[in-house]
C-alpha cells in the first residue's frame, strides 16, 4: 500500500486556487519581508535559459529555489517557462511548477502549479507597497496591459482598497481589454469600481494614484511628469518607465538590490551598469559622481527593510514613490507552503507514487 511517505501531493490550479480561498495572502508576503530583511531567508540567483524555438520566437525557463526561515522554515523552487507568442494561441504567456521540500529530508513533498501563485503574490506585492507608502488615498488606479497579471491586481486591489473607484486600463489590444472587463465584472461591482478603458497610458498614468504596468515591453514610455503628487508607481514589468523616473522619483525601492543589479536586461540594471545608479548601502564615497560626470542616484531602500523597520517608507505625501520589485522566488515558496498545509487540511490534490 502507498503510503504519503511514498508519495508526492500534486496540486491542479484549481486546488491552488482553493486553497488560497482562506489564506492571508498579502499577510504571508508582508511577514515574508520582514523575515527577509532581517536575513532569514537563502535566495540564490536565479538560473536563467533563454533559446530561440523552431518558430524563431524568444522563448525562456526559469529556476528560482528559494529558503525561508522563521516559523515557516520551508525551502522550495519555482520553474516558470514564458513565451510572450502564446497568448496569440490561447495560451497563457507563462506556465510553471512550484515544489516545496520535506524540512528534514529535503525529498519533493508537494508540486503545484505555479502561475497561479507566480501571479498572485505579484499582485500581493503591489497590494502591500500600496499600504506600506500610502500617502493620498488611492481613488483611482492605472493598470496598463490586460493579461493574466492585470487580472490578479484588480481581483485583489478591489477587496483590499477601500477607497477605489475608478479603475483606468489601457492595452493596445483592445480584445484583452474587452476580455479582462469581462472577467473583473463581478469583483469590481462588489466593491463598487467602475472599470475605465483608457484612448493611450499618459490618460490612465496621469489620473492615477496607483499605477501598475504589467506588459511585455522592453522599451521605456512613461515619463516623470505623467505622475501626479503622492503617487506610487510599482514597476511589475520593470522596463515600462523611462530612466527620468528612476532619477527623478523621491524614493525608489526595490526588492532585492543584488538580484536587481546584477540583471542586465531590466531598466535598473541597465542604469547600474552605466553608472547612473549605485545601491542602498554603498560607501558614499562612491556615490556623488559616475564617471561620466553625472550626479548619481542612490536607491532608497530594499523592501524588506521598510517592512521591519529599519528604513523609512514615504517621507511627505506628496513623495512621489517607484517600487522596483524583481519578483522573488522567497515570495512563491512562502505563499506554496501555505498552499501546501491548507490542501493537506482540506483533503486536496492527487498524490503521486514516487
Amino acid at each position: 500500500m502507498t503510503t504519503r511517505e511514498d508519495s508526492i501531493l500534486y496540486l491542479s490550479r484549481k486546488d491552488v486556487e482553493l486553497a488560497c480561498q482562506d489564506i492571508d495572502v498579502v499577510g504571508v508576503i508582508r511577514d515574508l519581508f520582514k523575515l527577509h530583511g532581517s536575513g532569514q531567508t537563502v535566495l540564490p540567483d536565479e538560473a536563467y535559459l533563454g533559446w530561440t524555438n523552431d518558430l524563431d520566437e524568444p522563448v525562456r525557463s526559469l529556476n528560482l529555489p528559494g529558503y525561508v526561515g522563521g516559523s515557516l522554515n520551508c525551502a522550495g523552487t519555482k520553474i516558470i517557462n514564458g513565451n510572450i507568442s502564446n497568448p496569440s494561441r490561447g495560451l497563457p504567456r507563462a506556465s510553471g511548477i512550484t515544489m516545496i521540500y520535506d524540512p528534514i529530508s529535503v525529498r519533493v513533498n508537494c508540486m503545484m502549479e505555479g502561475a497561479y501563485l507566480s501571479s498572485l503574490r505579484t499582485a500581493c506585492v503591489t497590494a502591500l507597497s500600496a499600504d506600506i507608502f500610502k500617502g493620498p488615498v488611492i481613488e483611482s488606479a492605472a493598470i496598463i496591459g490586460a493579461g493574466v497579471l492585470a487580472l490578479a491586481h484588480i481581483e485583489l486591489l478591489a477587496k483590499l482598497l477601500p477607497g477605489l473607484r475608478t479603475l483606468r486600463v489601457f492595452d493596445l489590444d483592445k480584445g484583452r481589454i474587452a476580455s479582462l472587463k469581462a472577467g473583473v465584472a463581478t469583483v469590481l461591482q462588489e466593491h463598487g469600481v467602475e472599470f475605465q478603458e483608457t484612448a493611450s497610458a499618459e490618460e490612465a498614468i496621469k489620473a492615477a494614484q496607483l499605477i501598475v504596468p504589467v506588459t511585455t515591453t522592453t522599451t521605456g514610455y512613461i515619463q516623470f511628469d505623467w505622475l501626479q503628487a503622492g503617487a506610487i508607481l510599482v514597476n511589475i514589468s520593470l522596463d515600462d518607465p523611462l530612466p527620468e523616473v528612476v532619477l527623478q522619483a523621491h524614493k525608489v525601492i526595490v526588492d532585492d538590490w543584488s538580484l536587481v543589479k546584477n540583471d542586465p536586461r531590466r531598466l535598473i540594471g541597465r542604469m547600474y551598469r552605466a553608472g547612473q545608479i549605485i545601491g542602498p548601502d554603498e560607501p558614499a564615497a562612491n556615490s556623488e559622481i559616475s564617471g561620466s560626470g553625472q550626479q548619481r542616484r542612490r536607491i532608497d531602500a530594499q523592501l524588506g527593510e521598510v517592512v521591519a523597520g529599519s528604513k523609512t517608507g514615504r517621507d511627505h505625501r506628496d513623495d512621489i514613490i517607484l517600487v522596483n520589485p524583481f519578483g522573488l522566488a522567497i515570495e512563491d515558496v512562502a505563499l506554496a507552503a501555505h498552499v501546501y498545509k491548507a490542501a493537506l487540511e482540506l483533503n486536496l490534490g492527487v498524490w503521486l507514487e514516487r
